[in-house]
């Protein structure tokens, strides 16, 4: 009777333990270089709250990391590099990726995506506490929502003396930008949109360290802007 009771005991203690386990991977996304990414839910996608740091794409090939400036602005083709080329900045901020590296489809890990910029939309009207998803204040380009931006910034990692209150976990970082030189780190944060605009440029957004808006603009797909992934449904 005693030897039942403690296999069935035993079998519930396994039990709960893969349970947890399971919930654990739930929450967590592993790229090809085996970062681990925390996750979370918004506006029914699960939504990286880091920045991609991976240096293949998810079918194994060797995103090329550029660090001459002239190369850079030259390029066509996919790329990535560090903020100011500083590998120190990898592990908090992940890398910078120009367009042609979110448009090749394979930038984020398999079963997820570069966002387009209505999924950005529908996050910011989540996370906005004045204008919600489908308000037509998203369509706008340049800041705009009243507070979403602020709910979005991590707790940490700014300008001193600008906070964010990191509402729905996203944690967002200012990995800064690069085209003609590295600019805006610790200050402003800026993500590529998987939607193209036009030939030479795609939708992004980015967050001002003074300002607790979002802004929508298009900029050269030759830019280096940090990456969200989103998993697919």
């Amino acid at each position: 009777m005693i030897s039942r009771f403690c296999k069935i005991l035993s079998a519930c203690l396994l039990l709960t333990i893969n349970t947890q386990c399971n919930r654990t991977d739930s929450n967590t996304v592993k790229d090809i270089d085996g970062n681990i990414y925390k996750t979370t839910m918004i506006a029914n996608f699960w939504w990286m709250t880091e920045n991609l740091k991976s240096t293949r794409f998810n079918d194994g090939s060797v995103i090329p990391c550029i660090k001459d400036q002239s190369i850079w602005l030259r390029l066509d083709s996919s790329a990535y590099c560090f903020y100011q080329n500083d590998e120190n900045f990898a592990d908090t901020l992940g890398f910078l990726y120009n367009w042609y590296a979110v448009n090749s489809g394979k930038l984020c890990p398999n079963g997820w995506r570069v966002p387009t910029d209505y999924e950005w939309k529908e996050l910011e009207g989540s996370a906005d506490t004045k204008y919600g998803i489908g308000d037509s204040i998203w369509n706008k380009m340049g800041l705009r929502g009243f507070d979403a931006g602020q709910r979005l910034k991590s707790v940490t990692g700014w300008r001193k003396g600008v906070t964010g209150t990191d509402d729905l976990a996203f944690s967002a970082l200012p990995g800064g930008e690069r085209l003609s030189r590295f600019y805006a780190g610790s200050s402003s944060g800026f993500w590529w949109t998987s939607t193209e605009a036009s030939t030479s440029s795609a939708y992004y957004r980015s967050l001002v360290y003074s300002f607790e808006l979002i802004a929508r603009d298009t900029h050269p797909k030759r830019m280096g802007f940090s990456i969200r992934c989103i998993k697919n449904k």
